[in-house]
């Protein structure tokens, strides 16, 4: 048997479907998937546009942090509601630039003060993977950066926000390093995956190779807890090695002294 009729074989396999959510295996009647799949998919397709469209409310969503982790008042941690250049949705999404930058009246509410971390939630592309996994990736990350004596910035939330604007925030902060959650770009089985970006002397000319990254995070893809896990050990490695993107990469040698070294 060659190689390309094994891999068709394995492709083709009925069980195939069960252990990944990609559409693969799919039923048919005929010579078309049957109506259900294609119901399914339409409903998928739906979900994603929703939650492109939808808008994070800051209000309501800062009454959540402050009642879910009630070690921001044990710890003196403020949170602080910020808007981007975006006038609005529609402005956003045709215009990713505006979400880069924060507004000029969110800027006068930032004021330097030199701290290890700053922590930035935005909506991104989706508002419904921040409702959902922010809260409980900082309920557990919150406590061990506390533990370990990482002086923290006030906890900042964006509206129509992109990726960059963390870094923004980071540097008007005067923060060593910069943590971004937010709302990856829905997929079809995926409409509340969750970003996180973490990046080392943030200022508003990092570019992606100078940060690192963890996707999907959301119940069904990378746990919360998870998550959470691997980020605290990705700050450590950052504050312990003073870098982060493509110079810390996972499996590198730098990494591994440095993973030694911080867990001592």
């Amino acid at each position: 048997m060659t190689n390309a009729m094994s891999q068709i074989i394995r492709i083709s396999h009925p069980n195939l479907g069960t252990l990944t959510p990609a559409r693969v295996s799919l039923p048919t009647t005929g010579n078309s998937i049957a109506t259900n799949e294609v119901l399914n998919f339409q409903l998928a397709h739906a979900q994603a546009r929703d939650a492109v469209h939808a808008e994070l409310h800051l209000p309501s969503f800062a009454q959540r942090l402050i009642g879910e982790l009630p070690i921001l008042n044990e710890a003196s941690i403020p949170v602080v509601q910020l808007r981007s250049n975006a006038p609005d949705r529609a402005a956003y999404l045709r215009n990713p630039n505006l979400g880069r930058t924060l507004h000029p009246d969110s800027v006068s509410m930032l004021c330097p003060n030199p701290c290890d971390l700053a922590i930035t939630i935005a909506d991104g592309l989706s508002a419904l993977a921040i409702e959902r996994n922010a809260v409980p990736v900082l309920a557990y990350l919150l406590p061990q950066l506390l533990a370990d004596a990482w002086s923290l910035a006030p906890l900042t939330l964006v509206q129509q926000g992109r990726v960059a604007v963390g870094d923004a925030i980071g540097s008007l902060l005067a923060a060593k390093c910069s943590l971004i959650l937010i709302g990856e770009r829905p997929g079809l089985s995926s409409a509340d995956s969750m970003g996180a970006y973490i990046t080392w002397t943030p200022h508003a000319d990092r570019t992606d190779a100078d940060r690192n990254c963890l996707s999907n995070i959301r119940s069904a893809g990378l746990a919360p807890d998870l998550a959470a896990e691997r980020l605290l050990r990705y700050l450590k490695l950052a504050q312990a090695t003073q870098r982060t993107g493509t110079s810390l990469k996972e499996g590198s040698s730098q990494l591994n002294l440095a993973s030694r070294s911080v867990n001592g």
